[in-house]
């Protein structure tokens, strides 16, 4: 399978993360997305018109939608990434699959905004992801309840992949998560799986430093 590439790319690196933790191997090609906008060029352009990436070809395959390409690797090498079957978690699943197109539009766009110059409201965008964050804060609150540490699930799913990247470098867009410890606790849980692998902004679990206690009767 070969991935057309930009290390710097937080959809890119759900790719990356997804193949680690699967074990299936990727052969990467480069992009110059920036400042090259290679991306924009016509070899990438006629495979995928939208002119964005990542892009995954396997054959005759093309896919280019990271949530389309974080299911065909789970449904190659790791069907249980997809979730258990049951109608409620794959409803959870897609729910999340779909709620990550939020994060990259508000989060995103604002880190775009901050380290590459790129057109937008920042103020709004900024506002978008805050109340995206509040959205999965809430969210993995209730799976806490269920005595769940994940988004869909008991264990990771393609849903935590989907939404892990951009929120992790949200305050590359200046938003912070220190308003949100069940997120920062679901970001630990992340960081700890076996073959967890990094990109610039997101470390391995033995660089971050501990959670604060918080001991009984204080607020």
């Amino acid at each position: 399978m070969k991935l057309y590439d930009y290390i710097l790319s937080p959809s890119c690196y759900k790719v990356r993360l997804m193949a680690a933790l699967t074990g299936v191997k990727l052969h990467l090609r480069p992009v110059d997305f920036h400042p090259g906008a290679e991306h924009r060029g016509p070899e990438l352009l006629a495979l995928n018109p939208a002119g964005s990436i990542p892009i995954l070809e396997n054959g005759d395959l093309i896919l280019t939608e990271s949530s389309a390409i974080l299911v065909y690797l789970a449904a190659t090498a790791a069907p249980e990434w997809l979730g258990s079957g049951k109608a409620e978690e794959v409803a959870r699943v897609q729910q999340w699959l779909s709620f990550s197109g939020r994060l990259t539009a508000s989060l995103g766009a604002a880190r775009l905004h901050e380290m590459l110059l790129r057109p937008g409201d920042i103020d709004a965008l900024q506002a978008q992801g805050i109340a995206a964050l509040r959205e999965l804060e809430a969210g993995l609150v209730e799976q806490g309840l269920r005595g769940m540490r994940f988004l869909a699930a008991d264990r990771p799913t393609i849903a935590d992949i989907a939404c892990f990247p951009y929120v992790a470098l949200a305050p590359d867009g200046g938003v912070t998560l220190d308003a949100y410890p069940a997120i920062r606790l679901w970001s630990r849980a992340l960081r700890a799986l076996d073959n967890f692998i990094e990109m610039p902004g997101i470390h391995r679990l033995h660089e971050l430093k501990p959670e604060p206690q918080i001991e009984p009767g204080e607020a």
